[in-house]
């Protein structure tokens, strides 16, 4: 059990450190499931998803950033692929609408769940099935329905009914035109029902994380599903699509075919038009759910890079794309001409620049970069309209920040990603490397889309790169240099001591802002995503029902996060030579760490 000061601890010390927030990220599929209601999936919104958010709570926690929870294709585990307004019924707990005391009144019979929990597939309890989830929740939600439906004399039916008028703009659109799509107009009503219950079970998830103490983020994604895409034509290019540029991460770039808003469909914030209106209905419905926005990939909103839609060899037409509203006269992009903002004496003059490069537009007029602005500050002003600070809009900015980009955040005083995995230690200006974050930068040793920091320490073991990495950590943790030769010498020796100073590192970095994916602080080694690359291992990864005892198992080896730890590293790192400022906390922290793997071990300022 996780000791009732602790909290306390963990809160002291990140404030000594200035760290404003403490964020897990974690996507809901990979919820945890009590045993007699695990289908393959997991979901917040049960009591074994409440349990878990209390346990992230306890640890020190004050937030959580969600995926994408938009409903996904059969064909499609990707949350990124999710619809922007209806919400995913796999995310649905099955168990509350079986529950007979609870809101549901045992809509679902339990001996149905029960059946589907015994045909879940052998390795459902590690990785999601999704052929077999999506089948078997399908089938229950049916089931529900017909229950619900036949009952007359519960509150639900004019909660449903409120459901529909407020929300009436999107299902029109979203819910109904699936279910005409499928040739099941009858269905109508049981989709809507699924809505509703999905957006009930939401609601008072957020309630009780506000009762926890735990801020809720949602993921704004930058792409839309083919069925906005389908209920919203009049409002998209036809002839481009959005995709990832070439980039130091990724050279080939990637085609990831996303709709592209029509710039002339844009207006601005005192006369808005069709598509903005649309941007502005997207925030102002997920401000209602959540506390705080991961903006995703913001360059689409700002500088998208778009290619032609349609080609035969996508891979090829990303490569050769280019930025929508940078290209006033390129000849293999002409009819990018009419969206061009940045004029061609504002292009980098050197020709060798590629279109991707982030300096490939060096300088602009402030009236232009109101321009590039238009939809970024309709976000911005509706998050202000919701009460919410500059920080509750987190952008990831990962390793490129175009000039029209950076000016919109610069005006909004918006900080970007730096993933200090991904950082090249024997470059001192590398935007990864921590101490080149901003206070209002977020930092991370990763996220979904790189492999947990566990499985990196074994790759830069295996390939020569770990030396350099441990010098490079003790210089940043080690304030007397005399010193840092000795504790470089214990990071290679004890893997566990090495995870710890990397994380570390993001609490001695000058960022407010710290968010930690959730494999790397269990000490998971498989990969949850491998970007780029459709795979039917990607995407599924869940946390198994025994996490706390296994957690508490991989503590005992330093192979999880212990919080406390990389604190009392970081305190170390941040206080003067000679100092005694501090001296209580610290030792509260190592003894607390101590206590959690239960044995002695060294620190950088021992």
């Amino acid at each position: 059990m996780i000791p009732a000061p602790h909290r306390r601890w963990i809160r002291e010390a990140l404030a000594a450190l200035d760290v404003r927030n403490l964020v897990l990220g974690f996507h809901d599929l990979s919820a945890p499931s009590a045993e007699d209601d695990d289908t393959g999936r997991g979901s917040l919104y049960g009591e074994a998803g409440l349990r878990f958010l209390r346990f992230v709570r306890d640890l020190g926690f004050d937030g959580i950033q969600l995926g994408p929870q938009g409903e996904t294709p059969d064909g499609s585990a990707s949350p990124y692929d999710g619809t922007v307004f209806s919400r995913n019924p796999l995310s649905i707990s099955l168990s509350r609408l079986a529950e007979r005391d609870g809101p549901w009144g045992g809509i679902l019979a339990r001996d149905s769940l029960s059946a589907a929990v015994a045909g879940r597939p052998p390795d459902g309890e590690a990785r999601v099935p999704y052929a077999y989830v999506h089948r078997t929740h399908g089938a229950l939600l049916r089931e529900a329905f017909a229950a619900f439906a036949s009952r007359g004399d519960s509150a639900l039916p004019e909660a449903l009914s409120r459901f529909e008028r407020q929300h009436a703009a999107w299902l029109e659109r979203d819910v109904r035109d699936e279910a005409l799509r499928a040739n099941r107009a009858a269905e109508t009503g049981l989709r809507v029902f699924v809505q509703f219950v999905a957006h009930e079970q939401h609601r008072r998830l957020r309630s009780e994380s506000r009762g926890l103490g735990l801020r809720l983020y949602g993921d704004l994604q930058i792409g839309l599903s083919a069925r906005d895409a389908r209920g919203y034509p009049s409002i998209l290019l036809d002839d481009y699509v959005m995709g990832a540029p070439p980039s130091r991460t990724n050279p080939e770039g990637q085609a990831w075919g996303n709709p592209v808003l029509d710039p002339l469909l844009y207006g601005d914030l005192r006369h808005p038009g069709p598509a903005m209106r649309f941007v502005q209905a997207r925030v102002a419905k997920m401000l209602e759910e959540y506390d705080a926005l991961r903006i995703d990939h913001p360059h689409g909103l700002v500088c998208p890079w778009v290619y032609r839609a349609g080609e035969a060899d996508p891979g090829r037409a990303v490569q050769a794309g280019a930025r929508l509203f940078s290209s006033p006269e390129l000849p293999d992009h002409p009819g990018l001409a009419r969206f061009a903002i940045a004029r061609r004496d504002q292009l980098n003059p050197d020709p060798r620049t590629p279109r991707h490069a982030d300096d490939w537009v060096v300088r602009l007029d402030p009236e232009q970069v109101d321009r590039y602005a238009l939809l970024f500050d309709a976000i911005v002003d509706c998050a202000k309209r919701a009460g919410c600070a500059p920080s509750d809009l987190v952008c990831e900015v990962l390793s490129t920040l175009p000039h029209p980009l950076r000016r919109v955040l610069e005006r909004h005083g918006l900080g970007r990603f730096r993933v200090t995995q991904k950082a090249d230690v024997r470059r001192p200006d590398d935007v990864y490397r921590s101490e080149n974050a901003a206070p209002e930068d977020w930092i991370m040793v990763g996220n979904h889309d790189t492999p947990p920091l566990w499985r990196r320490i074994e790759e830069w073991a295996a390939s020569g790169e770990l030396p350099e990495r441990a010098a490079h950590l003790a210089e940043r943790l080690v304030p007397e240099p005399g010193r840092r030769g000795a504790f470089a010498g214990q990071l290679l020796r004890d893997p566990g001591l090495f995870a710890h100073a990397q994380f570390a590192d993001l609490f001695a970095s000058p960022a407010r802002h710290v968010m930690i994916f959730f494999t790397d602080l269990f000490g998971v080694t498989e990969i949850y995503n491998r970007p780029g690359v459709v795979s039917p291992d990607n995407w599924c990864l869940r946390v198994p029902r025994d996490y706390a005892e296994r957690y508490r198992a991989r503590l005992r080896s330093r192979r999880a996060l212990n919080l406390p730890r990389a604190l009392a590293l970081a305190l170390h790192a941040r206080r003067p030579a000679g100092s005694g400022a501090g001296d209580a906390l610290l030792r509260r922290l190592e003894g607390e760490a101590r206590g959690l793997e239960g044995r002695l071990a060294p620190q950088a300022g021992s």
